[in-house]
């Protein structure tokens, strides 16, 4: 009988899964029945020996054994289902070839995240609700019943509910810390924490011990070390010790020194190296209050607890500043009289004192009787006044008649020159450059007949040529008084007016077209005008009258007044000699003057050479290349090390002498652009000195160079024609030959001069340098080379060639130095030490040049005006020789020497140029960045002037296409600039710092700087003017109506009404005009509202 057929009979593979429920039994292979019986009756055997657990316990191990077997067979069963079809022997291959195969798939999947993620996600039982609470973002945060929990689970390896690729850490008493992959994530620099720990004080120190440093103790030149193993062959009954001989109180003495120290250091706290410090000058101040330096030492250090950057930080800076300075001006009565310190106290206690306090303050100053304090006062009095021309007038004169009595012509000098940049400052252009008028007109052009009189009776006689309105000093077809004088006093017509600036109208908007008119009229209509011009009477204050000027008048006469005199006059009109500031004060370090003085490094084409130009920005350069399909970077570039800053001690560099492969002299063609080049050359022409000229005309070739080197060469020419036996003019005419590139000419002019000499005269040296050095850059052949050796050797005197005439010219060089120009003069040594160092660097090597001048360096004072020459003369010699000769040489001569350098001299340009030069090539700007940055090695504030400053900004954009990732680090340095006492009154920065947000283009911030500004120099015209001008998207018309408002409170000087300009424009939308129909009581209103702000103390 066959068997019955089920056709309609489900398969097995469709039955679901069921759980076996708590059985105990598990299929076991026949083989290991035996093997399994036995292990029972062993646990059976067991646990009957033992007998220790009670039925609950065993009722709860069974249960929790059965699990873990239950959710096994499960697993196996799964696994089981898988392989069921690829097997055919069914269950003959469950115990061999499935568990082989499962554990191969497990250790292939084990380190796959990608494999445990998924198969955990296969195992979720929650789902995630991604949509957070409203009511924490309406109450601002969670209900303190709704505190957040967590649960562990995977034997507390995971958190239930969180992604599968997070995993637990790290467990402690805050909670679980959570990372992916179980990856613990390790604190890094910039956590918060991290920089707790870094800025927190030590807690312990390390204290030297007072028992013995070594464990073992010498003892007759050997180390006794003790040992617990016996030795062999030990006689101890052999050993004679003698005792020693000790001091029956000993042990009672040892314990009190003992415990004496301990308690000591238990006692001491630990202190910072700041604490350390700051206690070290306490006690310098204790034994020595009248010690300025440790005071201003004691002030930085206590300042870098308190950054710049912090917030509130100008006034809790200025707190700790009055509070140390208060100290050290009651500390000592020489203290009261140092005008350091208070200048430090007077300017930290304008942030903080009211009106009456400070004026009470400046009034204790001023009698101290220092010049740096009287300008100091003068300039804090012109920024602060309401009413320009009566108030300077009478402060002035306060000054110049204490400075009178001490005879003192060059601060009186200083202050005149600050009264007419103040002048020109707010607007009274004319007034400015009368006073400059007057005063050659007095100093160099007095008739002999009232040169004895008193000074009143020279003034009015000087008033009588002023009313007659004949050409006066500085415009063209002038005489002078003194020639005016000795014609009898002849009628002369005056000169004509210059043009008359008018109203672009090709400029839409008419704020933007009354700036520029204004700026226009203040450079074009610079000097007076005359009482028969026509449009006189347009503008009171283009008219000046003598009584205007009167008061700033000074009697001087000395020769040395008359230098400084005119040397100012050319600073004025925009032509700055390097250095020549700073020279007017006995403490050059101390002079601030800068900050009003320097106006001509916010002129145009200053401006536009100190900010990168467009086709340099990183966005619009190519930086790398394509070479079969690699990128490669294309080199750096940069431009020249020697920018437009110079700035360096005065008579450093020449006006003529040329740095660098570019030929950077004093004075470029960036120099006098802008400059009145009319005015300048009659500056020139009519301020000449009969006893001394020489440096002068030297100053008229190097401006004249500067325009044209054609037209310098023809004014040299016609100097010549009247001092042919001048030694430095034909130095200056040599230096323009070969300026233009004819070395023939100026090869002749050397031989003509110096060769028919046969003694050394004085001056000759400055020639023979000049002649060696152009025939050593004339080439770099070693013909060349021969050709400034023979020149070096013919000016020392050594006769003969070769190596024998070389050892004679150093020997010469050296009885030179030594005996006859010992005690010369430095502008007389300067050249015949240059000589002795070219030769050794012409038939030596770098080194052993450096090392000869190290020599003569090395007996100068560090900072004064031949140290720092001769400094610069060893970079320079340097240079040309590895960088513009390409001479083999180790690059870090250069470069070491040049950071050594920078140091001394921070602010010296023409330094900072060849540190730029040496650091080219170098991968990481550390050197340029650490150079920038506003602390020194020590932690301290490093003090910038306005020189540095500017070059600071320029040094960002050097490497073309990184300016703009510059600029934070460029407005950072700016920002401290802003905040810094040196050059917080400084408008020059100012307009600097306006400027730089604009090309970076950020005209908010701008805005924001301009606020600022005109806060700190309220009576600055040109910082108003940016406004109208560059500034006009960011400012609305009822600003800029508000603004000029402003500027008529505070008397800055508009020579057209912006009323007038404006007229019925108003903005709508940013352009076009109101309906006609809209006017009426909104343009009352309006009105009203303007005079209300007008009349309101601003």
């Amino acid at each position: 009988m066959s068997a019955p057929s089920f056709s309609s009979f489900p398969a097995f593979n469709t039955f679901p899964d069921l759980d076996p429920g708590p059985s105990t039994r598990t299929p076991t292979p026949a083989g290991d029945k035996d093997g399994s019986r036995g292990k029972k009756r062993h646990k059976k055997s067991k646990r009957d020996d033992v007998g220790k657990d009670s039925d609950a316990d065993r009722k709860k191990k069974k249960h929790k054994h059965d699990k873990h077997r239950r959710d096994d067979r499960a697993e196996d069963r799964g696994q089981h289902r898988k392989h069921r079809s690829r097997s055919p022997r069914g269950h003959k291959g469950y115990g061999g070839s499935d568990d082989e195969r499962r554990k191969v798939e497990e250790d292939r999947h084990h380190d796959d995240p990608d494999f445990e993620v998924a198969s955990v996600r296969e195992r979720l039982v929650y789902y995630t609700d991604r949509k957070g609470d409203v009511l924490n973002v309406r109450y601002g945060g969670l209900h303190a019943g709704d505190v957040p929990k967590y649960r562990l689970v995977d034997s507390g390896r995971k958190v239930l509910g969180l992604g599968p690729g997070l995993s637990v850490v790290h467990r402690g008493r805050g909670g679980v810390e959570v990372g992916r992959f179980g990856r613990r994530k390790m604190p890094e620099l910039t956590d918060s924490s991290v920089r707790r720990m870094l800025a927190a004080g030590p807690t312990r120190r390390l204290l030297t011990s007072t028992e013995d440093k070594f464990k073992y103790q010498e003892e007759d030149g050997f180390l006794r070390i003790t040992t617990n193993e016996p030795r062999k062959d030990d006689q101890s009954y052999r050993e004679i010790e003698l005792s020693k001989q000790r001091d029956p109180d000993s042990d009672n003495s040892d314990y009190s020194e003992e415990s004496e120290s301990s308690g000591d250091e238990s006692d001491t706290t630990p202190l910072t190296s700041l604490q350390a410090t700051l206690k070290d000058l306490e006690a310098r101040l204790v034994a020595k209050p009248d010690d300025v330096a440790a005071w201003l030492s004691l002030l930085a250090h206590t300042l870098t607890t308190v950054p710049s950057t912090t917030k509130n930080a100008p006034k809790a800076r200025a707190e700790i500043t009055v509070s140390v300075l208060s100290r050290a001006l009651s500390a000592h009565k020489s203290n009261s009289r140092s005008q350091t310190l208070r200048l430090k106290y007077m300017k930290a206690g304008e942030e903080l004192w009211q009106e009456g306090k400070l004026k009470a303050e400046w009034e204790e100053a001023v009698k101290v009787d220092d010049i740096e304090i009287w300008m100091a006062w003068l300039d804090w009095r012109v920024w602060h006044t309401n009413d320009l021309l009566k108030s300077v007038a009478d402060d002035a004169t306060r000054v110049l008649r204490s400075l009178a009595a001490k005879q003192d012509e060059v601060g009186q000098l200083r202050v005149f020159w600050r009264v007419a940049v103040a002048l020109r400052d707010a607007g009274y252009v004319e007034r400015a450059n009368a006073l400059f008028q007057a005063q050659a007109e007095l100093l160099y052009h007095t008739p002999p007949n009232v040169l004895h009189e008193p000074f009143d009776h020279q003034l009015n006689t000087l008033e009588e040529f002023w009313d007659a309105e004949v050409p006066r000093a500085g415009e063209p077809s002038a005489t002078g008084w003194a020639t005016w004088e000795s014609r009898k006093r002849p009628e002369q017509s005056p000169p004509p007016p210059g043009a008359p600036a008018r109203l672009d109208t090709s400029i839409p908007d008419p704020y933007a077209r009354w700036a520029a008119y204004e700026a226009l009229a203040d450079r074009t209509r610079a000097l007076s005008l005359r009482s028969t011009d026509d449009d006189e009477s347009a503008d009171p204050y283009a008219v000046v009258l003598f009584s205007d000027i009167r008061p700033f008048l000074l009697p001087l006469r000395s020769p040395r007044a008359q230098d400084v005199f005119r040397r100012i006059w050319l600073a004025f009109a925009g032509l700055h000699v390097p250095g020549f500031l700073a020279s007017l004060s006995a403490r050059a370090r101390e002079n601030a003057d800068d900050r009003w003085a320097y106006v001509h490094l916010a002129a145009p084409s200053y401006l536009s050479a100190i900010f990168p130009a467009k086709a340099d920005d990183a966005a619009g350069r190519i930086t790398a290349d394509a070479q079969a399909g690699v990128l490669v970077g294309r080199e750096r570039e940069y431009r020249s090390a020697f920018g437009p800053v110079k700035h360096w001690g005065y008579g450093t560099v020449a006006p003529l002498d040329a740095l660098g492969q570019g030929r950077w002299t004093m004075w470029t063609s960036e120099d006098v652009q802008g400059v009145d080049v009319s005015l300048v050359r009659e500056i020139f022409r009519l301020c000449g000195i009969a006893s001394d000229n020489t440096e002068w005309d030297i100053l008229n070739l190097a401006f004249e160079a500067a325009i044209s080197l054609k037209g310098a060469l023809r004014e040299s020419k016609s100097l010549l024609s009247g001092a042919r036996d001048s030694l430095p003019h034909w130095g200056a005419h040599a230096r323009l030959e070969c300026l233009r590139g004819r070395t023939d000419d100026a090869r002749k002019v050397y031989q003509l001069v110096l060769g028919a000499s046969s003694q050394h005269r004085p001056g000759e040296g400055a020639l023979w340098w000049d002649w060696a050095h152009m025939e050593w850059l004339a080439g770099d052949a070693i013909d060349e080379a021969q050709a400034a050796v023979y020149v070096i050797a013919r000016s020392s005197g050594a006769v003969g060639s070769g190596d024998i005439a070389v050892l004679r010219a150093k020997r010469n060089f050296e009885n030179l130095l030594m005996t006859k120009l010992l005690r010369a003069s430095w502008t007389e040594r300067a050249p015949w030490i240059k000589l002795a160092v070219l030769l050794e660097l012409l038939r030596s090597t770098p080194q052993a040049a450096i090392t000869l001048l190290d020599f003569y360096l090395n007996a100068l004072e560090q900072g004064s005006p031949a140290h720092e020459s001769l400094t610069v003369t060893s970079l320079a010699l340097l240079c040309n020789y590895s960088v513009v000769l390409k001479n083999p040489t180790p690059p870090a001569l250069l470069r070491e020497r040049a950071e050594r350098a920078i140091e001394q001299y921070p602010s010296n340009t023409a330094v900072l140029g060849v540190f730029l030069e040496a650091q080219k090539g170098q991968g990481i700007w550390g050197r340029v960045r650490a150079m920038l940055g506003e602390t020194s090695a020590d932690g301290l504030g490093r003090e910038k002037d306005l020189a540095r400053r500017v070059a600071e900004v320029w040094v960002a954009g050097w490497e073309k296409g990184r300016w703009e990732a510059e600029i934070e680090r460029t407005r950072s340095g700016l920002s401290a600039a802003a905040e810094d006492e040196r050059t917080r009154g400084s408008a020059t920065l100012w307009k600097l710092f306006v400027v730089f947000e604009l090309r970076a283009g950020q005209p908010e911030r701008a805005k924001k700087v301009l606020f600022r500004a005109v806060g700190e120099c309220p009576l600055a015209k040109e910082l108003y003017l940016l406004a109208f001008g560059p500034l006009r998207g960011a400012f609305s018309a009822r600003e800029l109506n508000g603004w000029a408002d402003t500027m008529a409170e505070r008397g800055v000087r508009m020579r057209v009404g912006l009323d007038e300009v404006v007229g019925e424009w108003r903005e709508d939308g940013g352009e076009g005009r109101v309906n006609e129909g809209d006017g009426g009581d909104s343009d009352e209103i309006e009105e009203r509202a303007r005079e209300l702000r007008r009349l309101m103390p601003y």
